[in-house]
C-alpha cells in the first residue's frame, strides 16, 4: 500500500470555527488510568469476531450483560464520565442523559454490571456506541490528507500533521454526533450544541477539539 496519493485541497477562507468538534475520551495526563476491563468480553463478541463491537441499538446484540470490572493492580482512579476501552466508550449515567437529551437517535447504550477493585458494586456505567455515519466532509474546502488505495471505502481521512475540517451543513442536518465512512472507526464529530451541553454538565474525561483546527 502506498503511503498516500495527493488529492488537491484548498484552504477555506472562513472555516467553521466553533461549529464542529472532534470528540473523544481524554487520554492526556498519564497516571495509572481507569483500570477497567470487561470480564466477560470473550462471550460478548459476535460470531466470527475476535473483538467486541460497540452497542448498535439491538437489545439482543450481546448474549449476556457486560460485566465491567476495575482490576486491582491498575485501579488508580475512579472512571470519569467518559472513558475509552478498546474503541468502545464507557459512560456514566450523567453522560448518557446529556447525550440522549441532545441527540437521542445518535447513540446506543448497554447497561453494565460494574465491580470496583475492592469487590463492591460501582456506580452505573454503560457501553456507548455512535450509530450515525455521514458522508459530510467537504473535501475541497477542508485541509487534510486523503489517503487512497486499499481502504474499505476507497479512501481514508488522516489528520496527521494537522487539519482543518469543513462539513456540509445540509448533509449534517439536525444530527449532533456522527462519524464519516472514511474516518477511523473511533473518530467522531459533534456539533457546538452537544459540546455546550457537555460543558454545561461538567462531564469529565471528554476531549473536544475544534474541527476547524485539529
Amino acid at each position: 500500500m502506498t503511503d498516500q496519493t495527493a488529492i488537491p485541497v484548498t484552504y477555506h477562507d472562513t472555516p467553521q470555527k466553533g461549529r464542529f468538534y472532534v470528540i473523544r475520551s481524554d487520554i492526556r495526563g498519564g497516571g495509572k488510568g481507569h483500570g477497567l476491563e470487561i470480564a466477560n468480553e470473550n462471550k460478548l463478541c459476535a460470531p466470527g469476531w475476535i473483538v467486541m463491537m460497540p452497542p448498535n441499538g439491538n437489545p439482543n446484540q450481546y448474549p449476556e450483560k457486560p460485566h465491567l470490572v476495575q482490576i486491582k493492580k491498575n485501579s488508580g482512579r475512579m472512571p470519569r464520565d467518559l472513558e475509552g476501552l478498546a474503541g468502545i466508550w464507557i459512560v456514566s449515567e450523567q453522560a448518557k442523559q446529556v447525550f440522549e437529551s441532545v441527540d437521542p437517535e445518535g447513540f446506543a447504550f448497554t447497561a453494565c454490571d460494574f465491580t470496583l477493585s475492592d469487590g463492591s458494586p460501582g456506580p452505573q456505567r454503560y457501553l456507548c456506541g455512535i450509530l450515525r455515519s455521514l458522508d459530510a466532509l467537504d473535501e475541497e474546502a477542508s485541509r487534510l490528507k486523503i489517503k487512497v488505495e486499499d481502504y474499505v471505502n476507497g479512501k481514508y481521512y488522516s489528520r496527521v500533521g494537522g487539519a482543518s475540517l469543513v462539513f456540509k451543513e445540509d448533509v449534517v442536518g439536525t444530527a449532533h454526533i456522527f462519524g464519516t465512512p472514511s474516518s477511523a472507526d473511533d473518530e467522531y464529530f459533534c456539533t457546538r450544541t452537544l459540546r455546550d451541553a457537555i460543558k454545561a454538565a461538567g462531564l469529565t474525561g471528554v476531549r473536544l477539539i475544534d474541527a476547524a483546527n485539529c
